[in-house]
């Protein structure tokens, strides 16, 4: 499996409801070992995590599931990280 970094930044119109549920993501992913680590920024602009895939697509479909996206209230994106 490939490594894939995901990046959120929060949006305005954040809901602070939809954070739980990111979180609950994000151990679902760690039990499945597609989650390496997480965390959040420092000045709490948004977070990360380190998501195995074993492609682009399939990393984008998962992280388009994520309560983070489907919430909207982050901006995401996905860049292949090449360790």
């Amino acid at each position: 499996m490939n490594r894939y970094l995901v990046l959120l930044v929060r949006r305005p119109q954040l809901d602070p409801a939809a954070v739980p549920l990111h979180r609950q993501f994000l151990d679902e992913l760690r039990t499945q070992g597609r989650n390496e680590m997480s965390g959040p920024f420092g000045d709490k602009s948004g977070g990360a995590y380190l998501l195995r895939a074993e492609s682009l697509a399939e990393a984008l479909a998962i992280a388009h599931r994520d309560p983070a996206h489907t919430s909207g209230g982050w901006d995401i994106t996905v860049h292949e990280w090449l360790v």
